[in-house]
């Protein structure tokens, strides 16, 4: 299947689904006060590392107040 076949109605919500998971983790990680390690480096691992940058903030990045 070449690019140009790409059924682009499947795509799209996927696409849509990592734009809304990526702005939410960067406008979390903007807002917190304590993360587990510095803000700057997890931002860039956010907006630089695919789904897996996200995915690894919420998991990791985020202290948790017990």
């Amino acid at each position: 299947m070449a690019a140009s076949e790409i059924p682009w109605a499947l795509i799209a919500p996927l696409i849509a689904l990592y734009l809304i998971l990526v702005i939410s983790a960067l406008v979390n990680c903007s807002k917190q006060e304590e993360l587990n390690g510095p803000k700057w480096l997890w931002l860039l691992i956010i907006a630089g590392i695919s789904f897996i940058g996200p995915i690894s903030y919420f998991v990791i990045g985020k202290r948790r107040h017990m």
